[in-house]
């Protein structure tokens, strides 16, 4: 008989998995957690996910998704009834593809490097992070959520910024988004993280400090 139902596999600490749980949260869907363990990866996980082999992996009725941005897509293409994440503005859906795309292409590989950097260089890959979140931050202008009155699809993309760049800040002795540098994505950060189906599903912040604390030391003295 085909597997039923909808299943994630998964990683506690992963900004990426978290974009899938909060899709489905918002649309009220019930699903199985699986949570891996990276460093030995599951025959389950490998075998739903055999070409790039990572998390998250959404499974709905034995059907295989992969990508974070992909699957929170299918999520509201195949519950079209519930939430509605994307907008109804086909120019609306392109923009906030857009963004997305921006932010995962050019704010996470700018944001990245302030984790492992110190001293001038990590003032310097600072302020390289600010100037692509600034960009990003005019998406914002005039409004409670990237998505309007309400949070949708680009909040979903880049909601880890606001539970995990604060972590990455305490970990590494930054300051990334402040009140002086990125106003409104500061504010954001609040609202977003007030949302009850978003914090309802953050990971304890003690133990994602702790593990990101243990990261950073073991690649500094690499």
């Amino acid at each position: 008989m085909a597997e039923k139902g909808v299943k994630v596999f998964g990683m506690w600490a992963s900004p990426m998995v978290i974009r899938v749980e909060w899709a489905l949260r918002l649309k009220g869907v019930v699903y199985e957690y699986v949570d891996e363990d990276l460093a030995s990866k599951s025959d389950a996980l490998l075998r739903r996910n055999p070409v790039t082999k990572k998390v998250p992996v959404l499974v709905h009725d034995g059907k295989p998704i992969v990508e974070s941005t992909i699957i929170v897509e299918y999520i509201d293409e195949a519950w079209k009834d519930g939430y509605p994440i994307m907008p109804a503005d086909p120019h609306d859906r392109a923009q906030a593809r857009f963004w997305a795309r921006f932010a995962d292409d050019k704010c996470n590989a700018a944001i990245y490097p302030v984790f492992t950097a110190t001293g001038k260089a990590q003032r310097e890959v600072v302020r390289e992070a600010q100037r692509c979140l600034k960009t990003l931050e005019t998406a914002l202008e005039g409004k409670k959520f990237f998505g309007g009155d309400a949070i949708g699809y680009l909040d979903v993309v880049v909601g880890w910024y606001a539970y995990w760049l604060p972590v990455i800040e305490e970990v590494s002795g930054a300051s990334i988004v402040t009140d002086e540098e990125l106003p409104l994505m500061k504010a954001w950060f609040d609202r977003f993280l007030a949302v009850d189906v978003v914090k309802d599903t953050l990971p304890p912040r003690d133990k994602l400090l702790a593990l990101n604390k243990a990261r950073r030391a073991q690649l500094l003295s690499a």
